[in-house]
């Protein structure tokens, strides 16, 4: 008995000693893996450019279920772009109100680099975990954790044309242990076409109604997948 007592002693010391060996990378990496473990969750995303921008884009709202399909509502000053995504597929919505696969957007002049947006479209769960693995190395402060981005891990969050110069910061909020909200600020030059081009971009990512959601995907949208 007195045997078994201290082998189950010695079991949560080795726990304990466990936990507090883990890194504040891997503590977001892991809450990370969790979200995306999760039967469903959806999201806000806000981005903020300087006012000089020429293109401000609007808030994205995102939901999506596990091995299951992910609704995304894009806006972008007075238009608003819906798309369904489930694997390496996408469909979406025109202006017209129709449904067109991604393989159609791309045969399109003006809606190309849409299609392309849409179809290199990442989850939070996914995001975050790159962003964790970007970081030169994250501090944590409470339940917040913030580092600077890699040169290479700033220059991924810039999804066309060519960039120099970049660079980055990355903040994320943990609460019990589950990730709640994370924002990436970045900086750089980017070259599109030779027109060279300053970028300033900070983005939030607001978690919410994990295990509450649903994905509500239209007859034919479904047909374009």
């Amino acid at each position: 008995m007195k045997r078994n007592i201290m082998f189950g002693a010695a079991l949560c010391l080795t726990g304990s000693l466990i936990a507090a060996d883990s890194s504040p990378r891997e503590e977001v990496a892991s809450a990370a893996k969790k979200l995306g473990e999760k039967p469903n969750y959806a999201w806000k995303t806000t981005v903020v450019v300087p006012e000089s921008a020429q293109f401000k884009p609007g808030p994205t709202l995102g939901k999506t279920e596990k091995d299951g399909f992910t609704h995304i509502t894009m806006s972008f000053g007075d238009n608003t772009t819906q798309a369904i995504l489930k694997g390496d597929k996408a469909a979406v919505k025109s202006p017209e109100g129709g449904w067109q696969s991604a393989a159609e957007l791309n045969s399109e002049g003006p809606r190309r680099f849409l299609g392309r947006l849409i179809l290199n479209y990442k989850t939070p769960s996914v995001q975050a975990a790159e962003l964790a693995a970007a970081a030169k190395d994250l501090k944590k402060d409470g339940d917040v954790y913030s580092g600077a981005l890699t040169e290479e891990g700033a220059k991924a969050q810039f999804r066309f044309g060519t960039v120099s110069n970049p660079k980055g910061l990355v903040k994320f909020w943990l609460k019990d242990g589950a990730l709640s909200k994370y924002e990436f600020k970045v900086q750089g030059k980017v070259d599109f076409n030779g027109n060279e081009v300053d970028v300033d971009r900070d983005t939030t990512v607001e978690i919410k109604d994990v295990g509450e959601t649903k994905v509500e995907v239209p007859d034919e949208a479904k047909k374009k997948l």
